[in-house]
């Protein structure tokens, strides 16, 4: 059976990708806005719009190199990337004219004379590229091939409300194809894409979205009833609200940020998890810091980063981030660590995170801080996870402050 295909979805996807690459926005909230302006799309609809986009930023140097022009942001050169990319998939193009340019454009002879470079056939920029290679040398071209490779629909079951076993249950019910995590007791995966956010076991907060790999940084920190935990890049929380259900509501969470829209956002996801014991504090600056001296019994520092290792959900940061900006956030992530550990109580443990690929965000920063600190901290375990089948890249670290 053909794919169906309409003249106003593949509208969509142009439209998407302009704002992407022309005007700069992120891809997901580009989409989400894109879907709310055809209340007549129904879900295959929005489907092809989504996927085709994300596909498509994904393989844009890619497409670019097989149509064998520059990469451009003019509307009429996107349609006809989007009919190669359908060519490219196997599909035949539509009698429409607004393919007329690309209609004898031959694919086979195009794909025939792909040079066989790691960035063109991954679709990576050179700077990535030359950077991933020579810090990570032969572990980068596995890498690149997995970031490519469409993320799987992982949620965490939410414990202070129920189980695995009966979430499973639930959404089984519900008409959604589950099955568990291999490598934890609380993550599941959905063997097909649905709309989590409508389900009524989302609405009674029985679970949380989040990358399975992700799930295994709270469990890093070994959080013990009745402690003061600090998340202290709390964000939207996902990961506070994993440690508020290790421990069971007991102890006390304290999540900080800089941007205060995350810590509410926060609050309405505590609410709906029954998570009693978190507490949001905005940070203003260093002065917050400094009043925590030395309070912490764990403390998550779950730092800004390139985001290298989450390329497969969001395959616009490829094309985002710059040399320029990755030298700044390493400085931050070296600032952060050594202000932050302040918190940290003489015997406690941190977690120091990303979701980077990266060695000089990851080791390497952990490294100097442990010799820079001369014996005061010291390294437990650390653990990188790369990009696979149930996981995004992140790198951990647990570190202990001696007495």
């Amino acid at each position: 059976m053909k794919p169906s295909i309409f003249p106003n979805t593949v509208q969509g996807v142009v439209d998407a990708l302009y704002s992407i690459f022309e005007e700069g926005y992120y891809a997901d909230k580009v989409i989400e806005r894109i879907l709310k302006t055809n209340s007549k799309w129904g879900s295959r609809d929005r489907a092809f719009i989504a996927e085709n986009v994300y596909d498509m930023v994904r393989w844009w140097r890619l497409l670019w190199t097989l149509s064998g022009k520059e990469p451009t942001t003019v509307k009429r050169d996107l349609w006809d990337l989007f009919g190669i990319w359908w060519m490219y998939k196997g599909n035949e193009l539509p009698n429409w004219e607004f393919f007329n340019h690309i209609r004898n454009f031959d694919i086979e002879a195009a794909k025939k004379a792909l040079p066989n470079d790691l960035k063109v056939v991954e679709s990576f920029p050179d700077w990535i590229d030359t950077l991933a290679e020579s810090e990570l040398g032969e572990k980068w071209k596995t890498i690149a091939h997995d970031s490519n490779i469409q993320a799987k629909m992982m949620i965490r079951t939410n414990t202070l409300k129920t189980t695995r076993p009966e979430l499973i249950k639930a959404l089984e019910k519900e008409g959604v194809d589950a099955s568990p995590l291999p490598f934890n007791e609380v993550g599941i995966v959905l063997n097909k894409r649905v709309n989590l956010f409508r389900l009524n076991s989302f609405k009674l907060g029985w679970f949380e979205v989040q990358d399975g790999g992700s799930q295994l940084i709270a469990e890093m920190l070994r959080v013990e009833s009745g402690q003061r935990v600090v998340d202290a890049c709390a964000g939207a929380g996902g990961k506070s609200l994993h440690l508020a259900a290790m421990l069971n509501n007991k102890g006390s969470i304290l999540a900080m940020d800089v941007e205060e829209w995350k810590l509410n956002e926060l609050k309405k996801r505590a609410k709906r998890n029954g998570a009693h014991n978190i507490e949001t504090r905005l940070i203003e600056g260093s002065k917050t810091i400094k009043r925590l001296k030395g309070k912490a019994d764990r403390l998550l520092l779950d730092v800004p980063c390139t985001g290298l290792g989450v390329i497969k959900r969001n395959p616009d940061t490829k094309w985002k981030l710059s040399s320029e900006s990755l030298e700044e956030t390493r400085e931050l992530q070296a600032r952060l660590i050594r202000e932050y550990s302040e918190m940290l109580k003489p015997g406690g443990l941190m977690v120091y995170a990303t979701c980077s690929i990266l060695p000089s965000e990851n080791e390497d920063q952990v490294a100097k801080f442990v010799a820079e600190k001369d014996g005061t901290f010291e390294l437990l375990e650390e653990k990188n996870q790369s990009p696979s089948e149930f996981t995004d890249g992140f790198y951990m670290a647990l570190i202990k402050k001696n007495e």
